[in-house]
């Protein structure tokens, strides 16, 4: 629901007129992805590069700033939403990326000529099914599956510009949170959900009309604005969480097929105004669709990447996919809630090289000490090493001999270093480890 991920009615139709030229592939019949084969056609535009990047889940990756965000959003709704002392949201962050066109339009009521199904915008694998383009493709799943309240995390696929701020796959969190009649007016018994003139029992029968910019014409005036109170209140009380009670805020109305009324969040951040979401009530269409349905619901959804990079001050989103250590060390083994802020590496590139060896028979992988290969490393690559890192351990099953694998991260900071004076001054490590340390390299 953010410009980021639909970006409703900002696509230049101009840019589409022009875009002729066609990715699909012209000699394959099928396409595999992930030990799966999909018949391709002239829809079909995966790469690839693109495909590369299916199952990397940088939201649930340990130490990555995304995973850090997504942490500290589901904890929120974890502890300020409770029933009888159980959350009362469920989290779903490992749903597969590979949806139907009817789950990620069809299902939303996005109109079958709307910009956003082009296939410059979205990764096709075939004319029935893409790389879900925002994780509101699964809010009609869930809810047919009988959910009330739950967050949908994952990675979501959109062709778009290349810069610092734009990446063709993203994270994003996406939420309903829906409310029966006794729920919303717990205390006012007397007040309804719907108008007199809207029957539940027969939805499918009513046209729903989003003529009137307060509310869908099947909901009453006080159901839709208390929801929109509850959503406000509840959003202001996330963005609190992240950026802390003071921050200077302000609601914008907004257009997106799948609810009304419609607004985008912005907040007064580095002396600017940001977009952090969108959100609105849900089209009771949707629920309706979804199965027997008497409530009314919310929805929001947020891209991660755009928060960590305003919470951590995170510069090039490329970055987020980096296993660069200068980058990943950054955000190792921190609390969530930890104040973060990014430091620039090196603008030298890195050199990677492991070395592992068999340890003499007294010794153990459980006590060798690494410290002391640490000492040797630094003492001989001196202001080089960037880091040194344990990378595997292993005992063979037959001689149970026991071996270590460490891998040396290179980086100078004045200049480049070519692999050939890395690769000697790796050798000379080498060389003095086995002199230390009685090993045998492998």
């Amino acid at each position: 629901m953010t410009k980021l991920f639909l970006r409703i009615n900002r696509i230049s139709k101009a840019y589409l007129s022009k875009n002729k030229y066609s990715t699909a592939p012209k000699t394959l019949s099928t396409v595999s992805i992930k030990n799966k084969e999909y018949q391709t056609d002239e829809y079909t535009n995966v790469t690839p590069k693109i495909l590369s990047y299916l199952g990397r889940n940088l939201h649930v990756q340990k130490d990555n700033p995304l995973s850090l965000v997504r942490q500290r959003i589901v904890n929120y709704f974890y502890s300020s939403f409770t029933h009888r002392g159980n959350p009362m949201f469920s989290v779903y962050d490992n749903l597969s990326p590979i949806v139907t066109t009817q789950q990620n339009f069809d299902d939303l009521l996005i109109p079958a000529d709307h910009p956003s199904r082009a296939k410059c915008d979205c990764y096709y694998v075939n004319k029935e099914m893409l790389l879900r383009a925002h994780m509101t493709a699964h809010q009609s799943e869930l809810l047919r599956a009988g959910l009330d309240n739950f967050l949908m995390i994952g990675d979501v696929y959109r062709r778009d510009e290349i810069d610092s701020t734009h990446f063709p796959v993203f994270h994003q969190v996406d939420a309903v949170r829906s409310q029966h009649k006794d729920e919303l007016f717990a205390n006012q018994p007397n007040l309804h959900i719907f108008e007199p003139h809207f029957d539940p029992n027969n939805p499918k029968n009513y046209i729903n009309s989003i003529s009137d910019p307060m509310k869908q014409s099947c909901h009453t005036l006080e159901a839709s604005k208390l929801m929109e109170a509850k959503l406000k209140n509840d959003l202001m009380g996330l963005v609190q969480e992240l950026f802390g009670k003071n921050i200077k805020h302000r609601w914008v109305d907004a257009y997106f097929p799948f609810t009304h009324p419609s607004w985008e969040l912005e907040i007064y951040y580095e002396n600017d105004w940001l977009e952090v979401l969108g959100c609105g009530i849900v089209r009771n269409e949707i629920l309706v669709n979804a199965g027997p349905n008497k409530t009314i619901a919310y929805a929001f959804g947020l891209g991660l990447e755009r928060l960590a990079m305003a919470l951590y001050k995170i510069p090039d989103i490329r970055l987020m996919w980096s296993d660069d250590s200068g980058f990943v060390s950054q955000f190792q083994n921190k609390d969530v809630n930890a104040k973060i802020t990014y430091k620039a590496v090196s603008q030298y590139p890195q050199c990677k090289n492991d070395i592992s060896f068999w340890l003499p028979e007294n010794i153990t992988v459980e006590t060798f000490m690494n410290n002391d290969f640490y000492d040797l490393v630094r003492d001989i690559g001196g202001d080089i090493i960037e880091q040194v890192k344990l990378k595997d351990k292993f005992i063979h099953p037959k001689t149970k001999k026991h071996s270590l694998c460490y891998n040396i991260v290179y980086r100078h900071l004045e200049r480049t270093l070519t692999q050939e004076e890395v690769n000697k001054i790796h050798k000379e490590i080498e060389k003095a480890t086995v002199d230390a340390f009685n090993v045998v390299i492998r």
